[in-house]
């Protein structure tokens, strides 16, 4: 993409598009009024077939995601848990209590992987098994729904990879505002033009409450004989069984990515999913532990900076990431496209466009010319397309973590390409888990996106 080249013709193209597409669609823009220069538009939920078969589905790691997952993928037709995995016996018996009696329960999740009723699992492990269980799953036939992030170190990733190519499995990645309505929209609406070249984009997420920070409640009855610690451990340094590490496992460097590989990896997601990127090429990470001295090892504070290189589908441009579990606001979260044009936010329901004057910024030299016609002549004024346009998902919207789990059983079903494959998994990964690097030794990591290797 050559700087400058969609200048002046971007935003016609864009007004243009947008009106046809909305009649297409059968859209109905509301003007709000003059003054606001606002307009809204509804964007209608996905109308999903039923199922004309039943997948068999088991979840490996019984805690709050996994179950939240499960809650999702059973509303879908034709899907039914039939075993569950855990290492702690009380989410365990949890699990039999709301699934029924027949559930089959185990500590080992190769037992899950050896029956032949399973045809998908979920892998919602602390993050250190998720490269060892996904691709043993998919070397036993089972499409995965790994959470994110996809792996726990880089290096972990070529495994999960080469899995998923010599088995052809379907694998995806948890992300799940990878498939909301907000990030489709804004995805056609920057392919359209409407905020002209991109030049930086930012993203944000605050938390401000002990769960949301990552303190859960340890069981009265956690001990030894209820917790399996060594199966946890797995090929992490050995130590002493600790409830606190077990049960607020992403606290520790050992089974954890932190801030970064929890939250910073949704928003890699979205955004390479918008702009089709495969990644930065320059990664430098600050932060700090500023108000959670729990014990925990990783910053309750963290901002990325990211440089991404100019490809075919966007120019260069800059990236500025921050967490913050210490926000007295609380609850924010938003990843912002700017360019020379506009600028939208987005979030997995809703997309914001504002849009600045008709004449590009640069474009000095004609915005004179006009002021000196309009000085000298009593010339009509311009109609002006609205200043800010909101996209919202219609009521009865079943969410983004109900689309991506449809877009996964789509792919077990009918072998279809998922929205978050492994390669994808892993350059959204790659630059979340870089800031911890960067952070912890103090230094710029490069990274090769197209590669996808540590330079």
């Amino acid at each position: 993409m050559v700087p400058g080249s969609k200048t002046g013709t971007t935003r016609r193209k864009f007004l243009g598009k947008m009106a046809s597409a909305a009649l297409a669609a059968g859209a109905t823009p509301h003007v709000l009024s003059a003054s606001e220069g606002r307009s809204v538009e509804l964007l209608p939920p996905r109308r999903h077939q039923e199922a004309n078969d039943q997948i068999q589905l088991a979840v490996i790691g019984s805690g709050g995601m996994g179950m939240s997952d499960v809650d999702t993928a059973t509303q879908i037709p034709g899907v039914r848990l039939v075993a569950a995995c855990d290492l702690y016996d009380g989410r365990l018996a949890s699990a039999r209590g709301k699934f029924g009696g027949d559930l089959f329960t185990t500590r080992d999740y190769r037992e899950v992987l050896a029956r032949d009723d399973v045809d998908a699992v979920i892998v919602a492990t602390p993050d250190h098994w998720h490269s060892k269980i996904s691709s043993d799953a998919l070397r036993a036939g089972k499409g995965v729904y790994c959470e994110k992030p996809m792996v726990h170190a880089i290096p972990q990733a070529r495994d999960v990879i080469q899995a998923q190519k010599e088995t052809g499995g379907t694998f995806q990645v948890g992300s799940q505002g990878m498939s909301s309505l907000g990030n489709e929209k804004a995805k056609e609406l920057f392919e359209d033009g409407a905020i002209g070249e991109l030049n930086y984009a930012e993203g944000f997420w605050a938390r401000n409450d002990p769960v949301g920070a990552w303190q859960y409640a340890i069981p009265d009855d956690a001990s030894e004989e209820t917790v399996d610690w060594d199966r946890f451990l797995g090929q992490a340094p050995a130590t002493a069984f600790d409830p606190v590490r077990f049960f607020r496992w992403r606290n520790y460097k050992d089974y954890g990515t932190g801030v970064s590989g929890d939250l910073f990896v949704h928003l890699f997601s979205s955004l390479h999913f918008i702009v089709a990127s495969v990644g930065p090429k320059t990664i430098m990470a600050q932060g700090g532990l500023r108000y959670w001295k729990d014990g925990r090892e990783v910053p309750d504070v963290l901002l990325g900076m990211f440089d991404y290189p100019e490809t075919q589908s966007h120019p260069p441009f800059n990236l500025s990431l921050r967490v913050n579990f210490v926000d007295g606001t609380s609850g924010s979260t938003f990843l912002r496209l700017v360019g020379n044009e506009g600028a939208m936010d987005v979030t997995w329901t809703d997309v914001v466009l504002r849009r600045n004057k008709v004449n590009g910024p640069m474009d000095v030299f004609a915005q004179r010319k006009a002021d000196e016609m309009e000085a000298m002549t009593s010339a009509r004024k311009q109609m002006l397309p609205p200043a800010e346009s909101v996209f919202m998902a219609e009521r009865g919207y079943r969410g983004a973590h109900f689309d991506h789990f449809m877009n996964f059983f789509s792919g077990v079903r009918n072998g279809t390409p998922v929205a978050e494959n492994a390669a994808f998994g892993l350059r959204a990964a790659a630059p979340a888990l870089a800031c911890n690097n960067s952070y912890f030794e103090g230094r710029i990591v490069r990274w090769n996106p197209e590669a996808m290797t540590l330079s």
